[in-house]
């Protein structure tokens, strides 16, 4: 009977131990933080960015692991899931990642369809989204997400960066006065084109533009002539374009057929920042096309960066080459920095303050490490600063200092064109006479 007693006692000793064990909030955790790295692997997504991405997370994570990881200590295990270019994919790998493999932390999202569905349910299950890549406007505002973060730019100021670039220079490059300018708005009709489209419009009518149309279409189209015909008829100066891919491909093969002229053409990330993916289709035709996106890093003067940054976007770019080796440095697309990037903030400011200051890396020390994240323009890679909007303002969970850039293929290499701070290369407008899409 006394054994018995002594067996009992173990066992409740124990059963209260174990019921007493520090959650991953308490600073008891092992030495591995798991992080569920979400983007598209296949579909259309993957060769519009997604993969990218994917290739700039997963560098950064290898090279934080090479160094012992977050602190010196903390090895990351990266589990990775792929979206499929597909909304229902996404969410369900999501679930995957989240609930079955255990991650502590959620990372990537490319798609914005995907994204805007996805923070939502990432949120009201208390877990921590850190977004890289998705932009619309959608996935944050009005929403007042608690867990949910992105460093990375919104939709707005895609849309009202390429509006402003060619303001500036319509006077003097296009020879049109700003409101003689003609421009016509086409996108995909997903909360990423919407979004920037939206943003594109309402920029467009500040500065008194004459919008001569503006049409969204389905992603999946299989024939975009329509849209080509209406173009026409409403003879655009510039014309700006929000789309992924293949779609943005077949819409510029069917205006080339038909003889859609124009004096400026400006993208909006995507398709239209791969650029090899375009050289492919195109050659050297898409000479002085224009993309909006986050800076790339290996484009910006590391001399008006934090020390040490530099170095950083060159260990990029060797990484990067294990990859593509004949890609040219320029020719990069800035989705590889936006994926390497934004992982390297939420490594090397969020993690060790949530671990030292805020006792885990559970989703509420997450969050406290996050809001109080406070790096100056210049102390990223890519130029921008990151602080995030406070919970009850509009954009709660969105980094207030990011910002948009226009490139431009020159040479058959990317130039950052604008803003004037980051600039590389003089712009060219309006398209030269050797393309096919120049107006004659």
């Amino acid at each position: 009977m006394r054994r018995v007693r002594v067996l009992l006692a173990v066992v409740l000793v124990a059963a209260v131990a174990f019921a007493t064990v520090p959650g991953r909030d308490a600073g008891a955790q092992g030495q591995t933080i798991k992080i569920g790295v979400l983007f598209d692997h296949s579909g259309p997504f993957a060769a519009a960015g997604s993969l990218n991405v994917w290739r700039g997370a997963k560098m950064m994570i290898d090279l934080t692991n090479e160094k012992g990881g977050v602190l010196g200590k903390y090895k990351i295990v990266q589990v990775d899931g792929d979206s499929q270019s597909k909304t229902e994919a996404a969410i369900n790998e999501a679930e995957r990642l989240l609930n079955v493999e255990k991650v502590d932390i959620l990372a990537g999202v490319y798609s914005s369809a995907h994204a805007v569905p996805l923070a939502e349910k990432v949120d009201k299950q208390k877990k921590f989204l850190w977004i890289t890549t998705a932009i619309a406007d959608a996935v944050f505002k009005d929403r007042n997400l608690q867990y949910a973060f992105r460093p990375q730019t919104n939709s707005g100021l895609f849309g009202e960066a390429s509006v402003q670039y060619v303001a500036s220079h319509s006077s003097a490059k296009l020879k049109r006065a700003v409101k003689e300018l003609r421009v016509a708005i086409i996108y995909e009709d997903g909360p990423y084109g919407a979004g920037v489209a939206s943003s594109n419009e309402s920029e467009a009518k500040k500065q008194g533009m004459q919008i001569t149309l503006k049409e969204g279409y389905s992603a999946q189209a299989p024939d975009l002539s329509s849209l080509v015909t209406k173009l026409r008829a409403a003879r655009p100066d510039v014309l700006f374009h929000t789309g992924y891919n293949p779609d943005i491909a077949l819409f510029l093969r069917q205006a080339k057929e038909q003889g859609l002229r124009v004096k400026a053409y400006i993208g909006h990330g995507a398709g239209h920042s791969q650029l090899n993916k375009l050289k492919e289709a195109f050659g050297n035709d898409i000479e002085a096309f224009h993309t909006v996106d986050p800076p790339a890093a290996q484009l910006v003067d590391a001399k008006k960066l934090k020390t040490g940054l530099g170095a950083l976007t060159n260990e990029m770019v060797k990484r990067y080459k294990t990859f593509e080796p004949a890609m040219a440095r320029d020719a990069i697309a800035p989705h590889v920095s936006m994926g390497f990037n934004n992982m390297h903030v939420l490594l090397n400011d969020v993690l060790p303050r949530a671990i030292q200051k805020h006792g885990g890396f559970g989703p509420d020390a997450l969050a406290k490490a996050a809001r109080e994240t406070d790096i100056p323009e210049g102390g990223t890679m890519q130029g921008y600063g990151v602080k995030f909007h406070p919970p009850g303002h509009a954009m709660a969970g969105q980094n207030m200092r990011a910002f948009a850039a226009v490139f431009q293929v020159q040479e058959g290499t990317f130039k950052h064109v604008f803003p004037e701070v980051i600039a590389t290369g003089a712009p060219i407008l309006p398209l030269p006479a050797s393309s096919p899409w120049a107006a004659r």
